[in-house]
């Protein structure tokens, strides 16, 4: 199968499945607003999400489906983070306006940032369904250009997470003023509500 074909065909699923709003892309979005260890966050994104394709082209997602009890074990371990990262949000939006205002200088250490980014990403049992089971399961599709088809999903999500990461720094001026800061952290409080209960429903 044509190698071009397979590529785009990746870098269309993949940009398709990374859209929507998630737990992962708020927090890129926020560190972005601060302009928080944007390069760092986005990198780590998007490498998790090419070792997570890479996982799905080589057949580790039938090996994820022959042990159920991965399932129970990232589903409640997720739900019990993004639980608590949202609590961590709507006491964000309760604080004075002056702790939501984006600071120049007052940044938050590296390693727990990278560290809460990484645990929004690899304790989300949903990226396993996405990245690696979906996006898996369709690379076999392209038999001997599934690798292009892997580069090109690697490629949207690389793009996505530095365009997100990196362009919200447009959206500054509307956070200039706190209402706005507090109306985001409520916003990602509900976003990391809502699919800590779709995990605990299904």
């Amino acid at each position: 199968m044509d190698s071009t074909h397979a590529a785009l065909a990746g870098f269309t699923l993949s940009l398709s499945l990374i859209l929507a709003i998630g737990a992962q892309n708020a927090f890129v979005l926020k560190q972005g607003l601060r302009r928080e260890h944007v390069f760092w966050t986005c990198l780590l994104c998007a490498l998790s999400d090419a070792v997570l394709i890479l996982f799905g082209v080589t057949g580790l997602s039938i090996v994820l489906t022959k042990a159920p009890w991965l399932g129970p074990l990232m589903r409640y371990g997720g739900v019990a983070f993004l639980v608590l990262y949202g609590a961590k949000s709507f006491i964000a939006a309760w604080k004075s306006s002056d702790t939501l205002m984006p600071v120049e200088g007052m940044t938050s250490p590296l390693l727990p940032t990278l560290l809460t980014c990484a645990a929004l990403t690899w304790l989300n049992p949903h990226v396993y369904l996405d990245t690696v089971l979906l996006i898996g399961s369709i690379s076999t599709q392209f038999h001997e250009a599934r690798w292009w088809f892997a580069a090109g999903a690697m490629s949207a999500s690389l793009c996505f997470f530095f365009a997100l990461g990196y362009g919200a720094r447009l959206l500054r001026p509307v956070f200039a003023k706190p209402v706005a800061w507090r109306v985001l952290e409520v916003l990602v409080g509900l976003t990391m509500w809502s699919i800590a209960l779709k995990l605990l429903l299904e």
